[in-house]
């Protein structure tokens, strides 16, 4: 299988969790919009370029200086996931549920990025040493930070919206009740203006 192929089928999974993700974190349409305009941000911000022309990694398929053009649609995909994502824990969590989800994100991020994109599909070849280590786990962090920031001016601060209505409460106001509902999540909804918003 090729880059290009590898890229596209990696963006199809990424729009379907995207398309998960929305419907688990309960995001509005805005918050959505927010999320997907946080992913563009972190591409438009170039980070890709500089590390390149710094040295710290580059594309064995794609000489160019910048990434596959496929990458870049894939980017947007998967920092509009985390961007939910980071979302609901802030919203949950507050800002110590935010310092670990970075964490965890900068975690995952650098290991994905050394051991499965790198040795295991050759995608990127990262260049040795601890700095480059540093810089990429400052990249996941800062990037995801980035893209949270800008959900947040587009869609609001995490607890200011309404989470969006699920398909039975839209039609049975009294049914999320009946089936047996734990007591926080209807202490949330009545905090949220009860079942009929």
């Amino acid at each position: 299988m090729t880059t290009q192929q590898l890229l596209l089928l990696a963006s199809c999974v990424y729009l379907a969790a995207l398309a998960v993700t929305v419907y688990f974190t309960r995001a509005t349409t805005r918050r959505v919009l927010g999320a997907v305009a946080g992913g563009a941000a972190v591409v438009g911000f170039g980070v890709e370029l500089l590390c390149q022309a710094l040295g710290f990694w580059r594309y064995p398929s794609d000489d160019s200086g910048r990434g596959p053009p496929l990458m870049y649609p894939l980017l947007v995909l998967m920092w509009a996931v985390l961007s939910l994502l980071g979302w609901r824990v802030v919203r949950r969590f507050g800002w110590r549920g935010e310092v670990v989800f970075l964490a965890l994100v900068t975690l995952q991020g650098t290991l994905r990025d050394y051991f499965e994109a790198g040795q295991a599909l050759g995608i990127i070849a990262i260049a040795p040493g601890l700095t480059t280590v540093l810089v990429d786990m400052v990249c996941w962090a800062g990037l995801t930070a980035l893209a949270q920031g800008v959900m947040r001016l587009v869609a609001g601060a995490a607890a200011a919206d309404r989470l969006a209505r699920r398909p039975w409460e839209a039609t049975e106001p009294s049914a999320a009740a009946d089936r047996g509902r734990h007591p926080s999540v209807c202490a949330d909804k009545s905090a949220e203006g009860g079942p009929g918003g």
